[in-house]
């Protein structure tokens, strides 16, 4: 009988050097909840966007353990698509229905595409000094400043150019509160047919989809992250979504440093 091969050596560099606590970014978050719904072991670096593939974070170097041989590869989902392809992940959607499948799809749009901007505006427009000197917290006050200045323009004429900066403060309001509602929605109904103990899932079955974490990545981002606390307060007005979150971390982030 073949031996089976040893897996991949994965380091994940998440943009800050604090192992043991979530980031602000939730597209980590969800990378990571991707790892762990798979039992798949990887280590933390910090890394940054200037050696980036793509120049994204989050990023991850893969090593064969035989050949020694390492590739890099960025974007959370391309990642994810990756490691099921090379199989090692499984696919937690080859079971939904063609149905199933396109809920899934439209949760992670409505945040990755819709809430992503709208988020992005409240921490770089909204509560600029925040986002730059949490982000920007290992460069130097003068030089910070410059280089927030030219992050803040870049992202004045994205949010222009994408649509949300044509939005009053009021209309990005209920645009929030709109998907989170949805997602309570959707977390009501898997809670009622849900275990006593143990996670519940976005789309109400036995285990984890793709959408989870997506979710669990934008629900976690909000709860820790102090430049959107808009969406902070919306989040915690929703029991229900807070203990989903609370349930996904203590089954796959114990060793994690909690949420207050």
């Amino acid at each position: 009988m073949p031996t089976k091969p040893p897996p991949p050596e994965i380091i994940l560099y998440r943009g800050f050097p604090t192992p043991g606590i979530y980031t602000w970014s939730p597209f980590v978050t969800k990378l990571e909840a991707r790892l762990r719904f798979a039992s798949v072991t990887y280590t933390t670096n910090c890394g940054s966007p200037r050696t980036a593939p793509r120049g994204k974070v989050p990023y991850m170097r893969i090593t064969d353990p035989s050949s020694r041989v390492s590739t890099e590869i960025s974007d959370s989902t391309l990642i994810i698509n990756s490691f099921v392809e090379d199989g090692v992940i499984g696919d937690i959607n080859s079971g939904l229905t063609p149905t199933e499948r396109i809920l899934d799809s439209g949760v992670r749009v409505l945040f990755e595409e819709k809430l992503y901007f709208l988020q992005g505006y409240e921490k770089w427009i909204t509560n600029h000094y925040t986002m730059r000197d949490h982000i920007l917290a290992s460069i130097p006050y003068p030089v910070r400043v410059v280089v927030g200045y030219m992050i803040y323009r870049k992202q004045v004429a994205t949010m222009e150019g994408q649509g949300v900066g044509r939005f009053s403060d009021e209309e990005r309001t209920a645009f929030k509160r709109g998907v989170w509602e949805e997602l309570n929605g959707l977390l009501v109904e898997s809670r009622r047919k849900s275990p006593a103990e143990g996670p519940f899932w976005v789309l109400g079955g036995e285990g984890p989809t793709e959408a989870d974490a997506t979710v669990f990545g934008f629900v976690v981002g909000a709860l820790v992250c102090t430049a959107c606390p808009e969406t902070q307060a919306i989040v915690r007005g929703w029991p229900v979504v807070m203990e989903y979150a609370r349930r996904i971390h203590d089954r796959y982030f114990s060793d994690y440093e909690v949420w207050e």
